[in-house]
């Protein structure tokens, strides 16, 4: 499999996340009801409303399966794919909370078990490790961005509405500019 290379600058991030207006989690269509470029915005914006406060949090939600534009079809490594695009630019704790939100679902799956997956996200649970099981839960439970994984996993749950507006991709290049001259701030 191929190196996937990191994104530079917020120019190139921008214009990779436009590159998602017409992409989606599945090469065939077949998945989740709302392109790349949507699912994106959508679950961006829920974290903005919900906690205004953490950029980190809100640019994870923007930028977390843009593995599945950079690696069509790999839904098990998409999370880490996109992880690794963006450490170099937004910092660690976004590409952090990119990794974690499949760990999530996981997580989810196994403390709610009744709790509603798309049929997309239902599929790919298997494929991705399945329920956690006891062990897995309590190290996931001990993780100290826990409680920011199951945030932004919500908000990826949440955020596959078709027809619903949440703003331009260009609206977030400041957020996006704040993150990344904080992640390496001196």
């Amino acid at each position: 499999m191929r190196e996937v290379r990191a994104v530079r600058s917020v120019a190139e991030l921008v214009d990779l996340l436009d590159a998602c207006r017409g992409a989606w989690d599945t090469p065939d269509r077949s998945g989740d009801p709302v392109d790349l470029y949507d699912h994106a915005l959508q679950t961006a914006h829920l974290l903005r409303r919900s906690h205004p406060a953490d950029k980190e949090l809100q640019v994870a939600g923007l930028v977390h399966d843009l593995g599945h534009l950079l690696r069509p079809g790999d839904d098990a490594g998409h999370a880490e794919t996109g992880a690794a695009a963006v450490q170099d630019l937004l910092g660690a704790r976004v590409a952090r909370l990119v990794r974690l939100h499949v760990p999530a679902k996981r997580y989810l799956a196994a403390v709610e078990p009744g709790r509603p997956l798309s049929a997309q996200s239902a599929l790919t649970l298997r494929f991705q490790g399945g329920v956690m099981g006891p062990a897995e839960v309590a190290a996931f439970e001990a993780d100290p961005d826990a409680a920011a994984a199951v945030i932004l996993r919500q908000a990826d749950d949440a955020g596959k509405v078709v027809g619903l507006a949440a703003g331009d991709m260009e609206d977030w290049r400041p957020v996006l500019e704040l993150v990344a001259d904080r992640a390496y701030a001196p």
